[in-house]
């Protein structure tokens, strides 16, 4: 039988490991472990994205929703649609409409003029009050307004508006329409009031200002704050808003639509480092349309070769005046020297006097590129320890400059009078002289002064002086006003050109002895071309100030009990001249400031397109500027006029054109304005410059005007005018209540008048660094919670060095 075996119940042995599949093993885990772990990560990062990406969008809605939010709140201020430009001719014709230039108030935003030209000189002022009547209109624009009901019509805002959210931008435009001040009118003060209702022609320019950068990060939308005050801000697009800041730059004005309260505009470029003279420099010249670009090779072309001489060919066609005892008078420093005199008795026992022009005509020929220059730039601008010239620098300062101790070409005015100042002959000679002396007003008083000097050039001066107080006396007698205005003088430091003294001018005899004969040859002249070319002969005119002018200066004097008369020129100059308050010597001067500021403007004519000649503040019946051609165009088309009316030279078409000649004048006035205007922003600006590291200072002044809220002063000691404000928005406003007839303004228990002596602290207020001004505060008379202690100020005052 076969044999059988029993199953083992035994488990099989285990395999031997095997090291590669351990290995796999091994590798798969780690393989495991980091798909893992990038797992980890990737889920990290992607938390950190979606974080991102949900703050970016917060951040973003939050944008859009302020976005949305100042819309809504500008869309408050709407402005009335502007009227076609066809509805609008038809009612300037019709009459609904008038036509005028629109004038922002500097003191005021919500307030402007639009002045309407009538017949002759005639004009009538318009007032608007808020922002629904300015409607969109932009200083100097031409609009069209419409006159409102009689019942409507208001009086001149007498506020003085503070800086107000400069530099300040939260993305909400407020409706500032609420400002307004509510004031009961008295019906003797309105004025005709109306509304904008047409845009007839922008006068848009690049403005320069500064950019408010807005507190709404990442905001491309950004104010725009210009450095006149009568411009509205600008709202402007840029990415470039952290670079911007704290520059000065210039941006233009693209449009103004109806639900904005601001107009929109455009970056242009930057202009430097706010408060870097330079830079504020530049933007002076600028903001006063001062032409300061250097002269371009096509008008150095027209400059004489060097070295220049006077040719024989020259002294044929001029009298040879070079052996006269002539001299000049000038201020100090004075480079470009226009004007020099002569004085010496004659063999009949009368006196020869003449006056000695630059002959700048001579060098300047009609219709080239260096005389199409001048007559753009119109003048010189003289800004503080600066120089615009008109003519380049070879004629201004060398050729034409009457120095002393070289030959000269001239045009001379040479009279024959008597010791009573008669003239008994005129004559006008194209001349070479020859200087003696070039001396200052000071240096030129000092010889006259000076009993052991005897020499040529001190008794020629004598004789000017003594002929010309005859002169000065007459004018006088004749109705001559003499105003009053208070000039500084600066001292600049060489090397950092910064002010270190503030002098104010003083003037001599020989101020008003050069000045009586530069009237005498202006007077002569105009009266030579006038009769030789009535219809074309440039002129200047001073028109008599409108009654209302006046409204001020009859108050002023009143709060006084001294009485004006303003029926002529005489009578105010009359009344002027006795005008005396016992106690008070300073009154007189204070009265004809104030008589100053009520003044026309001077302008030049054509005689072919007026009829009224008359310069009312030299009670002239015709005038004219010959004295400076240097400096002023004007001169150089009288020195023209004249040469041709004495065979000295030729003519040429557009000399004799009055309508070419009314088109210049128009120019050379707003050129002269604006020189004017840029004179004063330049003093202005050292004026901060010289206080700047001074502390504060306390001087004693004058209130000048009276406010609804605020007493402007004058610092005599300075020349200087700031506002003192009485409505204080850190503090509880003080009690103030406004008398308009007065014009009073009492403040708690004080009441102020014009005239009245006050102290005030001085100091820098630069806060805004744009705007810039000088801070006044009351410290006498002492009012509670308005006045600040004395003691606050005094120990600054020893750093200061002016000299009276």
């Amino acid at each position: 039988m076969p044999s059988t075996k029993k199953a083992s119940l035994m488990p099989p042995p285990e395999p031997e490991p095997d090291p590669a599949m351990e290995e796999l093993k091994e590798m798969i885990e780690d393989m495991r472990q980091d798909m893992r772990q990038d797992l980890m990560s990737l889920r990290q990062d992607l938390t950190a994205q979606m974080e991102s990406i949900r703050n970016a969008l917060e951040k973003s809605l939050k944008t859009m929703e302020n976005d949305v939010k100042n819309e809504i709140t500008s869309s408050k201020v709407l402005y009335p649609e502007h009227l076609p430009l066809s509805r609008v001719q038809a009612g300037i014709k019709s009459g609904s409409y008038l036509q005028g230039t629109f004038r922002a108030s500097r003191d005021n935003y919500l307030e402007a003029t639009v002045f309407v030209q009538g017949e002759g000189d005639t004009s009538t002022e318009v007032i608007l009050q808020g922002l629904q009547h300015l409607n969109r209109a932009v200083h100097q624009d031409v609009v069209a307004v419409q006159l409102l009901p009689r019942e409507q019509w208001v009086a001149p805002s007498s506020v003085v508006m503070q800086d107000e959210g400069a530099g300040k931008d939260d993305g909400v435009e407020e409706d500032e329409e609420e400002k307004v001040p509510k004031v009961s009118i008295a019906e003797s003060s309105r004025k005709p009031t109306g509304k904008v209702v047409g845009i007839i022609k922008r006068n848009w320019r690049p403005f320069c200002g500064m950019l408010n950068v807005s507190q709404i990060k990442e905001s491309t939308r950004h104010l725009f704050t210009p450095a006149d005050r009568r411009i509205p801000r600008i709202r402007v697009e840029t990415r470039q808003s952290s670079t911007l800041a704290g520059q000065r730059i210039m941006v233009a004005i693209d449009g103004w639509p109806k639900d904005s309260r601001y107009p929109n505009g455009h970056f242009v470029r930057s202009l430097g480092g706010a408060g870097e003279k330079d830079t504020e420099e530049e933007v002076l010249l600028l903001e006063h349309d001062v032409p300061h670009q250097a002269f371009s090779q096509a008008v150095l072309s027209f400059l004489p070769q060097m070295p220049w001489v006077i040719t024989p060919e020259d002294m044929k066609q001029r009298e040879d005046l070079r052996s006269l005892t002539v001299c000049s008078v000038d201020p100090p420093g004075c480079t470009d020297i226009d004007d020099a005199l002569h004085c010496r008795e004659l063999e009949n026992g009368n006196l020869e006097v003449g006056v000695h022009i630059a002959d700048v005509s001579h060098f300047i020929r009609p219709g080239n590129a260096l005389d199409k220059e001048a007559a753009n730039r119109g003048t010189t601008v003289y800004l503080c320890g600066k120089r615009i010239d008109m003519v380049p620098e070879l004629l201004s300062s060398n050729l034409c400059s009457l120095r002393s101790n070289v030959e000269r070409l001239a045009f001379s005015c040479i009279w024959e009078m008597n010791n009573k100042a008669e003239i008994l002959k005129t004559r006008f000679t194209k001349s070479v002289i020859n200087s003696k002396a070039s001396l200052t007003y000071a240096e030129a008083q000092m010889r006259i002064d000076d009993t052991s000097l005897n020499d040529d050039v001190t008794k020629s001066l004598r004789g000017l002086n003594k002929l010309a107080k005859i002169f000065k006396r007459k004018r006088i007698e004749k109705g001559a006003l003499t105003l009053s205005s208070l000039e500084v003088r600066f001292h600049i430091d060489s090397e950092t050109h910064d002010p270190i003294e503030l002098q104010t001018k003083e003037l001599l005899e020989t101020n008003s002895m050069v000045e009586e004969f530069m009237l005498l040859a202006n007077i002569s002249v105009a009266q030579k071309i006038y009769d030789e070319f009535s219809e074309c002969a440039l002129l200047r005119k001073h028109p008599a100030p409108p009654l209302s002018n006046y409204d001020i200066l009859f108050k002023a004097a009143k709060s006084k009990n001294v009485e004006i008369h303003t029926d002529s020129a005489k009578a105010l100059a009359d009344s002027l001249d006795v005008a005396r308050v016992d106690g008070f010597p300073y009154f007189n001067t204070l009265l004809r400031i104030l008589a100053t500021r009520c003044m026309m403007q001077a302008v030049y004519f054509c005689s072919g397109m007026d009829s009224d000649f008359h310069h009312y503040g030299l009670a002239s019946p015709i005038y004219t500027h010959f004295t400076s051609p240097i400096r002023r165009y004007a001169d150089i088309i009288v020195h023209r006029l004249l040469a041709v009316a004495i065979g000295a030279d030729s003519t040429y078409p557009d000399l004799m054109d009055k309508h070419k000649q009314s088109v210049l004048c128009n120019n050379l006035n707003y050129r002269h304005k604006m020189s004017q205007y840029a004179q004063r922003a330049s003093v202005a600006f050292h004026t901060q410059l010289f206080f700047k590291n001074r502390g504060i200072l306390n001087e004693e002044g004058y209130v000048l005007f009276v406010r609804k809220n605020a007493i402007i002063v004058l610092i005599p000691k300075f020349g200087l005018e700031g506002t003192v404000f009485f409505d204080s928005k850190d503090k509880a406003a003080p009690c103030v209540v406004f008398d308009e007839e007065g014009p009073t303004l009492t403040v708690e228990q004080h009441t102020f008048h014009i005239f009245d002596k006050v102290k005030v602290t001085i100091s820098l207020d630069a806060s805004n660094i744009q705007h810039q001004k000088i801070r006044m505060s009351l410290v006498h008379p002492v009012i509670p919670g308005v006045s600040v202690p004395a003691s606050d100020a005094e120990p600054q005052a020893k750093k200061l060095k002016v000299d009276r």
